[in-house]
């Protein structure tokens, strides 16, 4: 599929069917005056859903088996003084 190509005074005229069109094909259309190109009308894009925090961090957590202990040895801890 190539773009579509309308004169002003077409664009003019069509704009609101020529709008849904582009939105429709995803296609610019290119504007023209006296045969020269002076404008290039493009869809926007669509942003992605956001994705569900639910189960977002899944398979993201490590197996620890007893919660009560620290993670690592007292001695490796960094306090501040």
């Amino acid at each position: 599929m190539n773009a579509t190509t309308v004169s002003a005074t077409d664009f003019k005229a069509k704009c609101l069917a020529l709008i849904d069109e582009m939105n429709r094909t995803n296609l610019p259309v290119t504007i023209t005056k006296r045969g020269k190109p002076v404008a290039i009308l493009t869809p926007v894009p669509v942003p992605e859903a956001p994705k569900s925090l639910f189960g977002a961090l899944a398979g993201s957590v490590y197996r620890y088996d007893d919660p009560f202990e620290p993670a690592i040895p007292i001695g490796d801890w960094e306090v501040m003084r």
